[in-house]
């Protein structure tokens, strides 16, 4: 009998646009060498159509507006999450990114492993920021909305809670399942089901909702 075909991960396509030629080929050197990456570089023009990957590192070489590159972006690859990269920037530089629709931000001067950590959470579907800019946003967000707060999730049990704080930290399920010795798919169904408890639709808002409900004691 044929050996059955192993199913093959996909790899997480990530576009590199707005960096000087030196830096990406030192970036797709770091990126390349983790098998789950594939990279490719692509040019500021590249913002006015549909781009065909699941991730875009943002930089500023040769960019006019940061913002109006956010915000083609957004109109035309809607599907692809980005990461602005840059110069270390202040709280509300990073404030104003969130807003405009990016999903992390990423100081162009971080190592190896935060790039790939990074990337990793970001495509995960949660965000990458220091957790004191999140908490600022969430803030800005609860006070200007004028609709009814979610009530908080009922009946957390304990495991919930472990994968509740772990994913409020940016972790991924594959993380999160290593850190608290149990399979991946658990670690979605957990998920999955907090979000259910919470009326949420996806890993963003179940973060902000345990934050905005202090869901997790002490953090």
């Amino acid at each position: 009998m044929p050996a059955t075909a192993k199913k093959v991960k996909p790899k997480i396509s990530i576009a590199v646009i707005g960096y000087d030629p030196l830096r990406f080929v030192g970036l797709r050197t770091i990126l390349e060498s983790d098998p789950d990456f594939s990279v490719q570089a692509l040019g500021v023009l590249n913002l006015a159509y549909s781009l065909r990957c699941d991730v875009v590192l943002l930089g500023s070489h040769g960019m006019s507006s940061l913002h109006n590159a956010i915000a083609n972006l957004r109109s035309n690859s809607s599907h692809s999450k980005i990461i602005l990269t840059g110069a270390p920037a202040g709280d509300d530089a990073m404030l104003r990114a969130i807003a405009a629709g990016v999903k992390g931000y990423l100081d162009e001067a971080a190592g190896p492993e935060e790039y790939k950590q990074a990337i990793r959470v970001v495509h995960s579907g949660s965000m990458w920021a220091p957790r004191k800019v999140l908490a600022k946003f969430i803030e800005q967000v609860t006070a200007n909305s004028s609709t009814v707060p979610i009530s908080p999730v009922g009946g957390v049990s304990e495991r919930e809670r472990q994968v509740l704080e772990l994913l409020v930290a940016g972790r991924t399920n594959k993380e999160i399942g290593a850190e608290l010795g149990i399979e991946e798919r658990t670690v979605k169904a957990h998920i999955t089901k907090l979000m259910q408890k919470a009326g949420v639709q996806n890993r963003i808002a179940l973060s902000v909702h345990a934050l905005t409900h202090s869901l997790l004691g002490g953090a």
